[in-house]
């Protein structure tokens, strides 16, 4: 897809891409998240994320929840590991309103301690409702115990206490640290000329203060395996086993993206889904997923199913990638895998704000985007004896963690 990038001078990039719609998508994309926290402030960058819509100096939070919604747009936001993203969806003649209000939202919030006391009460509220799904949960916990002694494991959220106090000194510090201009990405998806989106970006946020510190994030370490099991009032046992693998930028990310795809990723016609569910019946669901970030990568398989199933299901999942790993793909099975995955990417780019929000990544990560022909012809490169090579890595059980939530006996 056809694109293009203007610097501003403080840093801001505008990210232009032309699409024939009448309906458009826009985000704005911060490189921090919830590993850039200091110590003791779990939580804090999705607090911020929260309270950016409370108000600003010209605009009370309804004036800002209706600037959008009155004209029929959609508005909202999430925190990651490493990312802050604000994103919208509106009629064309909408981008002024929607890039005034990210200036808005994001460079003038005031943040008000009543507002901030409020927003605390509502996160303190999602958290206990997150605690009340395992299959929720258990992600967090495992991360946790994953990256132990890193903010990597810090779940987003936060945690009862250190949401409780949270500070305005707080908030302000870390919008300081770590909103770096040259680290934020404006996107724009519409039928607008480049002209048109420079001209727009450079009115909104050309006056943005440069803001250039260091970024000082800490590599984790490779901790030992661990197999830990957390007992819990629940009616069935969840299980998370996985491991720190390839970062973003590896060689063996493409292959990595690939082998987890065929083995238990999107789709019902995975070898997990396939071995464990529809053959044995154990697990309702069951699905690897590979999450590559800045430095590292995180591999994981989960499922959940009856206590009394628990063990043959860690057993079977054991025994396929045992298969894997001893009778590695050949040629017709890998053509079959790359040509599901890349049906799946072609298709995934009709979800079109998944889209810009995935290049506005891209950009902060590599500094470019590749094309889908380009992700096609990485997709294609990779050979089987680089997968039988991924596979002897990733998928060795003595480097496994081992996370459970188990329910609690009678």
């Amino acid at each position: 897809m056809e694109y293009n990038v203007h610097t501003l001078p403080n840093g801001i990039r505008l990210l232009h891409v032309p699409s024939a719609s009448t309906i458009s998508h826009a985000c704005i994309i911060i490189n921090t998240g919830s590993r850039d926290e200091p110590e003791g402030k779990a939580g804090l960058a999705h607090f911020i994320e929260h309270l950016i819509f409370k108000r600003t100096e010209k605009r009370s939070t309804n004036q800002i929840l209706n600037r959008l919604e009155s004209v029929g747009a959609d508005l909202n936001a999430y925190t990651t590991k490493e990312y802050t993203c604000v994103h919208a969806s509106f009629l064309n003649p909408y981008l002024d309103r929607t890039l005034d209000l990210f200036n808005d939202i994001i460079f003038h919030s005031t943040f008000p301690e009543e507002e901030m006391d409020k927003e605390k009460s509502v996160i303190l509220d999602e958290i206990a409702s997150y605690l009340d799904q395992p299959e929720e949960a258990i992600n967090d916990d495992f991360e946790d115990m994953l990256f132990a002694g890193n903010a990597l494991g810090n779940n987003i959220l936060g945690t009862t206490e250190s949401v409780s106090n949270f500070t305005r000194e707080d908030v302000l510090n870390f919008r300081r640290a770590n909103y770096r201009t040259n680290e934020i990405v404006i996107a724009v998806l519409g039928n607008y000329s480049l002209k048109n989106v420079v001209t727009k970006g450079t009115k909104y946020f050309a006056d943005v203060k440069e803001n250039t510190p260091s970024q000082n994030r800490i590599k984790p370490a490779n901790l030992n395996p661990k197999t830990t099991t957390i007992y819990k009032p629940i009616m069935q046992a969840h299980c998370i086993l996985g491991t720190q693998t390839y970062s973003t930028h590896h060689q063996n990310k493409a292959g990595l993206m690939l082998l987890n795809n065929y083995f238990g990723g999107n789709g019902m016609s995975s070898v997990l889904n396939l071995q464990i569910r529809e053959k044995y019946g154990i697990a309702y669901t069951i699905e690897s997923n590979f999450s590559p970030l800045s430095d590292t990568g995180i591999f994981s398989i989960y499922f959940g199913t009856d206590q009394e199933k628990y063990v043959k299901a860690l057993s079977l999942i054991f025994k396929e990638m045992k298969r894997l790993k001893d009778n590695p793909l050949n040629e017709l099975q890998l053509q079959k895998a790359k040509n599901k995955f890349i049906g799946q990417i072609a298709l995934s780019e009709e979800n079109r704000i998944g889209l810009i929000i995935s290049m506005a990544k891209s950009l902060i990560d590599h500094g470019k985007i590749d094309s889908l022909e380009q992700v096609f012809e990485k997709t294609n490169k990779v050979t089987t004896k680089e997968i039988a090579q991924i596979a002897d890595e990733v998928l060795a059980p003595e480097q496994l963690n081992i996370f459970t939530f188990s329910p609690i006996l009678e």
